[in-house]
């Protein structure tokens, strides 16, 4: 959420920089509001100081009324009505003030003046490539018919047990879909130095608007029908960012890394990936956070990007990554970095990271701060990136290490984590 004094003070600046995200703040309905508030506002504060000074002075009123024989009645009246007033004025205020938020909790954060300009994930702008892709002298087979003729990877017996949309693994692949969610934790915790969480997969409301997935996105999750308004969660951001909601944080930086599963319902996607894992209701991911000093958030954003590209490397994946224009940009993001893996049955790239900088944007909404050089409380800046999307990482190292005979090479730095085997056979 945008800083509410920022945005009164830096209005046009503010609508002016969201028109690279797409969105249009309307300034004439935040303004009349505006000074709405600011009326009912100094209306309010008047009728509580009258109200604050006629019930110290009532008191003696009374008592003098009482001596001189007099009605009392009026005074208590006169007291109930400024009461009555000052109740209304609050109320006003109050109405006021919540069409205000309404408008606040809807505008996007502000793109970093780095964002390039663009409508779509089409005027996203690469900045660098690693590795050069493979070259098959046999036919190419995608994701899909590796794992059927290997016996491994099954959508048929998935839609079965629930619908479409879903994978069921098994034998050599299940263990490689474990074995890389384990390499990546290793080599975050042991080489990038974050420290692993386990976080709960069902969250409440007050979570998913701390890192923005509400009140906006509402569609795009699965939310349980239970009275205490419990939803699952669609990445591993919103528990482990909401681990320091409504506290103020000692020492920074603090850097998180979670294996969890996400569920997503996908709205807005139908006919989109239908064939395989790339868009699936329910996967995995290793989840990378870090709670910064606002000082520190664009380098921390570079350091975190090489993180998630660190794993690429080490499998030896071909990638490219770009940075996203201001029309593919997220809602609470600032900058982002798509990191692709390159897909030998595609013949293209496709996105297996995305890596944000929130600035105080998540932190406002959460409360999530820190005590400054001052001494004085101040809001974080939070990041994340995904390290990476465990079964898009699967797809790419089948794809990419499939062999003539139908087996899969295992890249040398998950064999250990395989019993020392070579191959998926």
């Amino acid at each position: 959420m945008l800083d509410p004094k920022l945005l009164r003070s830096e209005l046009n600046n503010i609508a002016e920089s969201l028109k690279i995200k797409g969105y249009s703040l309307d300034c004439e309905a935040f303004l009349s509001l505006e000074n709405q508030r600011k009326e009912l506002q100094l209306k309010a504060e008047s009728v509580q100081q009258e109200r604050n000074a006629y019930a110290k002075s009532m008191g003696a009123l009374i008592g003098q009324a009482k001596a001189k024989g007099e009605d009392i009645e009026p005074l208590k009246a006169k007291g109930e009505a400024l009461k009555k007033q000052s109740a209304e004025a609050d109320s006003a205020l109050a109405e006021v003030q919540i069409q205000l938020d309404t408008i606040l909790q809807g505008i996007p954060n502000i793109p970093h003046l780095s964002v390039p300009a663009g409508a779509d994930e089409d005027d996203n702008v690469e900045i660098r490539r690693w590795g050069s892709p493979r070259e098959f002298d046999f036919d190419i087979k995608d994701h899909v018919d590796l794992g059927a003729d290997l016996q491994g990877l099954d959508f048929d017996t998935a839609a079965k047990i629930t619908g479409s949309r879903f994978a069921q693994m098994r034998g050599g692949i299940a263990r490689l879909h474990r074995a890389l969610t384990q390499f990546m934790l290793n080599t975050h915790i042991e080489e990038h130095g974050y420290q692993e969480v386990y976080v709960p997969y069902i969250v409440n409301a007050d979570s998913l608007f701390g890192t923005g997935q509400l009140p906006k996105f509402e569609e795009d999750l699965f939310k349980l029908d239970d009275e205490r308004n419990y939803y699952l969660i669609p990445t591993g951001e919103v528990p482990v960012t909401n681990i320091h909601r409504n506290e103020i944080i000692d020492n920074l930086p603090i850097k998180y890394v979670s294996h969890t599963p996400c569920f997503r319902s996908e709205a807005g996607s139908s006919g989109r990936d239908t064939r395989g894992m790339i868009r699936q209701h329910q996967f995995e991911k290793v989840e990378m956070v870090q709670f910064v000093h606002p000082d520190q958030s664009n380098e921390v954003h570079e350091t975190l990007t090489e993180h998630a590209e660190a794993i690429l490397q080490k499998l030896g994946l071909p990638y490219r990554t770009v940075v996203l224009c201001g029309g593919d940009l997220g809602f609470s993001a600032a900058k982002t970095y798509d990191i692709e893996v390159w897909l030998p049955s595609q013949q293209t790239y496709r996105e297996i990271s995305s890596c944000s900088n929130f600035t105080d944007f998540q932190a406002r909404r959460m409360k999530a701060r820190f005590r400054n050089e001052q001494g004085k409380t101040e809001f974080v800046h939070t990041l994340n990136g995904s390290g990476l999307a465990v079964g898009r990482t699967l797809i790419a190292v089948m794809e990419n290490y499939q062999q003539a005979d139908g087996s899969i090479a295992i890249p040398e730095v998950l064999q250990p984590l395989m019993g020392g085997q070579t191959h998926i056979n």
